[in-house]
């Protein structure tokens, strides 16, 4: 056998013991991760209103679905407007109007069967159960529901006592609640202090020390100022306690651009580790210019450690930290191959990409999936900076934006990311983000 040959079989042979070893772990990943969310979760958030319950809510659900993990939220503020049409003033809340105790208890119970039946029936896995939930009478009769459900809960309660931060909080969501259509601010203001006064009347905090020791739950005390976590039971509760440690409410804008072009976007190649043309040195240059003009204070840089983030972020004459999790997705046997030539050389792997992008990973490298599980520290970082330059690759561009912008795994792939455009993310109240293309392309 000539070693033309002899190197030919070999390879086909290694290639053969990668796609085997790509299924088993495949395999053992989707068993682990329906193990560790094998009995369905209830995340119960308390505290007063203004507390920032919905922000952590639509937060911690954004993040949960973004990993895998099929979550939902049920407002009960929603499910309340819905049984009372017309909100008129704060004496709805008080503890002492037993008309409006009933209607509050009816919009729990019915949300709550809402619940069940996405837990049961719609494939969930977490409910993001979101209402103050302030009284042990309340916080008794979920249990009693996950307990009949054989539901699991992990109680979040937002403690503030931080004046200004209530009022910034009251301002930036309140005032257009549909609580107060046509309301002025003053109006507003006044209203809503005299409901968080309804509640703090009935408020019983979580008890650590004694009535609630063998809960599962944690403490965010002053907006993340102190946490105090009590009995994490799993993997997913341990998932969301580290979640919620890294998030903060300071504003701040994260930026998203790829590298400038590089050799291997000109010859249509994916991967590799290609250096900038001609056009992507003059793309870097533009992006000095065009940070400069936005003048962002304390802006950090981030790049992969591929050559052509790099080459990228030299130009800007700035400082900037390389990170390997920030590397394109692998390619695997097709690393530095057009499609035209993947679709020649490996039709199957072809097909099976087109089928299901998300999925799909290529023999010896990389699926969407599993990139989303190697950026997840990404995330966590840019939850807890502050103004932040990402200068990173397509696919790598498309699972941040996907977090930021609550896209599902099936539009993921399909997320426009154009060369030499600069996009902006800014996080705004209930947990959502703020999305502008800064520069559509800045060589245009």
């Amino acid at each position: 056998m000539n070693s033309a040959v002899y190197q030919k079989i070999l390879k086909e042979n290694v290639q053969r013991e990668l796609l085997k070893v790509n299924d088993v772990c495949l395999f053992v990943f989707i068993a682990w991760a329906s193990y560790m969310t094998n009995s369905p979760t209830v995340i119960v958030l308390i505290g007063l209103p203004a507390r920032g319950k919905t922000y952590i809510s639509k937060k911690l659900t954004r993040y949960l679905n973004w990993i895998g993990v099929p979550t939902k939220v049920f407002n009960l503020g929603v499910y309340r407007r819905e049984a009372v049409q017309s909100y008129k003033s704060y004496d709805f809340f008080r503890h002492d109007n037993k008309e409006a105790m009933k209607i509050r208890k009816q919009c729990a119970i019915v949300a709550l069967q809402d619940v069940k039946s996405y837990l049961n029936e719609e494939g969930g896995q977490i409910a993001v159960f979101d209402a103050t939930n302030t009284t042990r009478e309340r916080r008794s009769l979920i249990l009693s529901f996950a307990k009949e459900n054989a539901y699991k809960v992990f109680f979040v309660e937002s403690f503030c006592d931080d004046p200004e931060v209530i009022a910034a909080n009251i301002l930036d969501v309140k005032v257009s609640s549909p609580d107060y259509p046509e309301r002025d601010r003053d109006s507003v203001m006044e209203d809503f202090l005299k409901r968080i006064e309804c509640y703090k009347i009935t408020y019983q905090p979580l008890d650590p020390d004694d009535h609630d020791k063998d809960l599962s739950f944690i403490q965010v005390i002053n907006v993340g100022q102190r946490f105090l976590v009590n009995r994490v039971q799993d993997y997913i509760q341990s998932k969301i306690v580290y979640y919620l440690m890294n998030i903060h409410v300071q504003k701040h804008s994260i930026y998203l651009c790829r590298h400038g072009e590089s050799q291997h976007n000109i010859q249509a190649c994916i991967g590799g580790d290609s250096e900038l043309s001609s056009r992507g040195k003059q793309f870097s240059k533009a992006l000095r210019g065009f940070l400069e003009n936005q003048k962002i204070p304390d802006l950090k840089v981030w790049t992969s450690q591929l050559r052509r983030t790099i080459q990228t972020a030299e130009e800007l004459g700035v400082p900037y930290e390389q990170w390997k999790i920030l590397n394109e997705i692998d390619a695997g046997i097709c690393e530095e191959m057009t499609y035209e030539k993947i679709k020649e050389t490996y039709p199957d792997e072809y097909s099976l990409r087109d089928q299901d992008k998300y999925h799909y990973r290529y023999p010896g490298g990389e699926s969407y999936q599993d990139l989303v599980q190697r950026l997840e520290p990404v995330i966590m970082e840019l939850e807890s900076q502050g103004n932040v330059l990402v200068i990173c690759h397509q696919a790598v561009m498309r699972c941040l934006l996907a977090y930021f912008l609550d896209k599902s795994a099936d539009d993921l792939p399909y997320l426009k990311c154009p060369l030499h455009a600069v996009m902006k993310l800014t996080p705004v109240a209930y947990g959502m983000c703020c999305f502008n293309h800064l520069a559509q392309c800045l060589l245009c």
